[in-house]
């Protein structure tokens, strides 16, 4: 199974409306779309630059996976998103392969998606979400 394109770069900050301001006044993006993950525990912001989006995420509560993350490594680079016709396919597919999973199946995401992730420690460091429709 082979991923479609490169679906949108996370990124975690602190403010979500100081980092908005920064997408759209120095780099000139557009937000498109700001959304409540309530069961992540996370507040989302969109950006499209060509075909990819970057993906704000701030936390809502400190002991969300955001909030975690920034306690630990501070603002930046999340994760990376790759997009699938089938993310559950593609999950089983890499834990087949022996990558370490987060996500066995698909759960809800932002934008209506499914999304599923692999660990870091499988991924030569990098967080990596499975997304797409189905």
């Amino acid at each position: 199974m082979k991923p479609t394109h490169i679906e949108h770069i996370g990124i975690a900050v602190e403010n979500l409306d100081e980092a908005i301001k920064y997408y759209e006044n120095i780099l000139g993006l557009k937000c498109y779309a700001i959304e409540e993950v309530k069961d992540q525990k996370v507040k989302t912001a969109f950006f499209m630059i060509g075909q990819t989006k970057i993906e704000l995420l701030e936390a809502t509560e400190t002991d969300s996976p955001i909030g975690k993350f920034i306690e630990k490594k501070g603002q930046g680079l999340h994760h990376l998103a790759f997009a699938f016709d089938d993310v559950d396919s593609a999950l089983k597919s890499a834990g087949e392969k022996e990558i370490r999973l987060i996500d066995k199946e698909s759960r809800p995401g932002a934008e209506g998606l499914k999304i599923g992730f692999l660990h870091p420690k499988s991924t030569f460091g990098v967080l990596t979400e499975f997304c797409g429709k189905k």
